[in-house]
């Protein structure tokens, strides 16, 4: 017997994936909870993206939210997998994750672990919130508004207490003090309450601005001198008191130095610009002057020659103060004003160390009576109750993330893991934004962009036909802007500035227009014309040319000859015309009989050969002829068109996309419909206003280029050519023997 015992290899088996050919990359379909709990074992280098963007995808954003839990606008391979697993150990069957049912049944929910019973207990307490205790499921309406949950509770978690939340009316009053003090804060019942926070500033401040009044109850006879009212009497001499000191300072100054006095009252210049203006006692310009004319050892007068902008002020600070005081008295000195400023000192230090400012509108009575009374432990006491309930309470963000969990996590997977979404005709992907018509289109792979520059320089990788829109809704200010892949018919209506509709994925119609154009091969079929279209537009631009330039020749020749007519005329020579070169035009016309020659004979050539052959060759013939001409272009082409993927198109757009998603002919003819009849469809093709045709013409003509060709082939336009220009040459002999001198004049006729 070996003394070596086997070992056990007890570590967990793999799981197996099911993977599927789409796009050109392998797959894996996730189709059991088994595949969704086992995502952190799959390779992340068969994921078909790595990360997405939370924004601008056709999806709910709460749930995007919800699973980018570091809050950076990005979901990422990690994030996706927590989900899952939070989600799958939280179900009694994970495989109620792949159904994505909207409604999450409360039995569906694990009560075995401790996060789960309080789930559960949640979801309970939210239904019974909401009227809806019988109930057997809940839906992401139920927990989106917590204001609707707890409308109809006192207590709810959050710690805080509205007013309402104290069956004593008098508590209530004070929570409405406390507010009315320090602000309020947003209950989960949308209604205004304070936090033990703001309860325990709010005692406080109460016991400061208690203990500061208390300092001049003490000491009453110095702070407080004038009892009850000393406060009013105060603001009076606070009124005038900068003024007064400003008075004597100047009748010091004077006394000092006796020429200082025109310096310091007010300047002759001052009164002559203050005439020009509309006064009164109230006038700024009147109030900077002193209170009265400077003097040394001058007395302020209490009654006259005051400045009228202060004599109210100083009328009330006589009245008040000084008379009761010092008697009635017409003038106050600087000793006396010394003593009376002494008097408000203690007060003035007293309020210099004033605390509990905050309380202060509840009045000195209504904080004292708060202090005194235990207003402040029942307060904190309904914060407690309320905070007792936090732990059922707070469950209702993680009820409200398992509903959106259950009902969306295997969309968000069918559309990161893989593109299942994508690659499935029944269905959209979570990046595409709708369906662009246009051209007789209708474009399905449209998706958001926020930089057309920045996108499109990525995106023109992808060899896709891309067609940048911005879009605008008629009554709003609301814009968009998109990228729409044209993979089916041709390019020849597309242009910059052309209109189409845009409908969003909720249906609202959008007005397009192209603003951009990134040019790539759309189809094999567009290949196929490409060359005679060529042909066809150098042709047609090389006749625009000669036509621009034979008319830019005739208008110079027609302005040289306007020009030099008066010339010519004055030399007498306005009346003889330029003779008739019938060999120029007669050479003219051999031009364009050799030229229609030259095709005649090589259609009659082609022709002549066609017909030579065998009937079955015929076809092959023509057929060899089209792939000659187009087969080039049909090859590059369809090569191209193999290779048109979605990568750049979504990396563009914020994704990190893992893989080549190709999308090939047979998916980009889906991805792009062009029009067709319905079935069934019954259809007239004689159209009144369509263009008549000249067939008969064309016949005629290629039947006469024909005739051309072969008389030349035969010899015949070359024998007629040579007779035609030996019987010219003859009469121009003959012409040129004929006297063409003048006959002399008869000497008679000269002077």
């Amino acid at each position: 017997m070996s003394d070596t015992t086997e070992k056990i290899d007890d570590s967990p088996m793999p799981h197996r994936w099911h993977f599927v050919r789409l796009g050109g990359f392998d797959q894996v379909r996730l189709e059991t909870g088994a595949d969704l709990l086992a995502l952190d074992q799959l390779d992340q280098k068969l994921w078909a993206a790595l990360s997405c963007p939370t924004q601008g995808l056709e999806f709910d954003e709460k749930t995007l939210d919800l699973i980018d839990t570091d809050g950076d606008g990005r979901i990422r391979a990690p994030d996706i997998i927590a989900a899952t697993k939070w989600a799958g150990s939280l179900l009694k069957n994970p495989d109620d994750l792949i159904k994505g049912a909207s409604a999450l049944p409360l039995s569906a929910i694990d009560e075995s672990p401790p996060e789960g019973q309080e789930l559960l207990s949640s979801a309970k307490q939210i239904l019974k919130n909401l009227g809806k205790s019988d109930a057997s499921e809940i839906i992401a309406d139920d927990t989106a508004d917590t204001v609707k949950i707890f409308s109809k509770t006192k207590f709810n978690g959050d710690g805080i207490i509205p007013a309402d939340s104290a069956d004593d009316e008098a508590i209530g009053e004070i929570i409405v003090d406390i507010m009315a003090c320090f602000g309020s804060e947003e209950d989960r019942s949308g209604l205004p309450g304070v936090s033990q926070e703001k309860v325990d500033k709010f005692f406080a401040e109460a016991q400061t601005y208690s203990d500061w009044w208390k300092k001049a109850e003490d000491d009453a006879g110095n702070v407080l001198s004038y009892g009850d009212t000393t406060d009013e009497v105060v603001a009076i001499f606070q009124a005038v008191k900068a003024k007064v000191d400003d008075y004597f300072t100047r009748c010091r100054l004077v006394e000092f130095d006796p020429g200082a006095s025109g310096s310091l009252n007010p300047a002759k210049d001052a009164y002559e610009a203050l005439s020009l203006k509309d006064l009164s006692t109230s006038a700024k310009e009147i109030a900077v002057f002193p209170l009265a004319g400077i003097e040394a050892g001058k007395p302020l007068p209490m009654k006259e020659g005051i400045n009228p902008a202060w004599a109210g002020p100083v009328q009330k600070f006589f009245s008040e103060i000084v008379k009761p005081v010092l008697g009635n008295k017409e003038s106050l000195n600087a000793d006396e004003w010394k003593s009376l400023s002494a008097k408000f000192s203690a007060y003035e230090a007293w309020l210099s160390t004033k605390g509990g400012a905050a309380v202060e509108q509840l009045g000195l009575k209504r904080i004292r009576d708060l202090l005194s009374n235990d207003s402040r432990e029942t307060i904190t006491a309904l914060i407690e109750k309320d905070k007792a309930l936090a732990p059922e309470a707070n469950a209702i963000s993680s009820v409200d993330r398992l509903i959106r969990y259950h009902r969306d996590l295997h969309t968000i997977l069918n559309n990161f893991v893989s593109f299942r979404d994508f690659y499935t005709p029944e269905t959209k992907a979570i990046f595409q934004a709708g369906t662009l018509y246009l051209d007789s289109r209708s474009c399905e792979l449209c998706v958001k962009v926020n930089d057309v520059g920045k996108h499109s320089g990525l995106a023109q990788l992808s060899r896709t036909y891309l067609a940048y829109c911005d879009c605008t809704r008629k009554g709003t200010d609301k814009k968009l802007t998109i990228a729409a892949a044209f993979t089916n018919g041709n390019s020849d209506n597309l242009r910059v500035g052309r209109n189409g509709v845009f409908y969003d994925r909720e249906g609202r119609d959008w007005d397009a227009t192209i603003v951009k154009i990134i040019e790539h091969p759309i189809s094999v079929r567009q290949a196929f014309w490409s060359p005679y279209k060529r042909v066809a537009r150098m042709i047609s631009e090389q006749i625009a040319k000669m036509s621009a330039a034979r008319e830019k020749e005739m208008q110079t020749k027609a302005a040289k000859v306007i020009s030099e007519t008066p010339k010519k005329a004055k030399a007498g020579q306005g009346s003889a015309g330029q003779a008739f070169d019938i060999a120029k035009f007669a050479g003219i016309f051999a031009a364009i009989g050799l030229a229609i020659g030259a095709i005649g004979t090589a259609i009659a050539s082609m022709v002549t050969g066609f017909l030579k052959l065998v009937w079955w060759q015929m076809p092959l013939a023509a057929l060899g002829l089209l792939l000659a001409i187009s087969g080039p272009s049909m090859i590059v082409a369809y090569l191209k068109l193999r290779k048109r993927n979605l990568g750049p198109i979504l990396d563009a757009s914020g994704w990190a996309v893992n893989t080549s998603a190709m999308i090939n002919i047979p998916f980009g003819a889906s991805l792009t419909r062009t029009a067709a009849l319905p079935p069934g469809s019954q259809q007239t093709l004689k159209d009144p206003f369509a263009k008549k045709k000249l067939w008969k013409l064309y016949i005629l003509l290629i039947g006469f280029l024909i005739a051309a060709g072969v008389l030349l082939y035969k010899g015949y336009l070359q024998e007629w050519w040579k007779q035609y220009v030996v019987k010219e040459k003859t009469v121009q002999v003959m012409e040129g023997s004929a006297p063409t001198q003048k006959p002399a004049q008869p000497a008679s006729s000269k002077k």
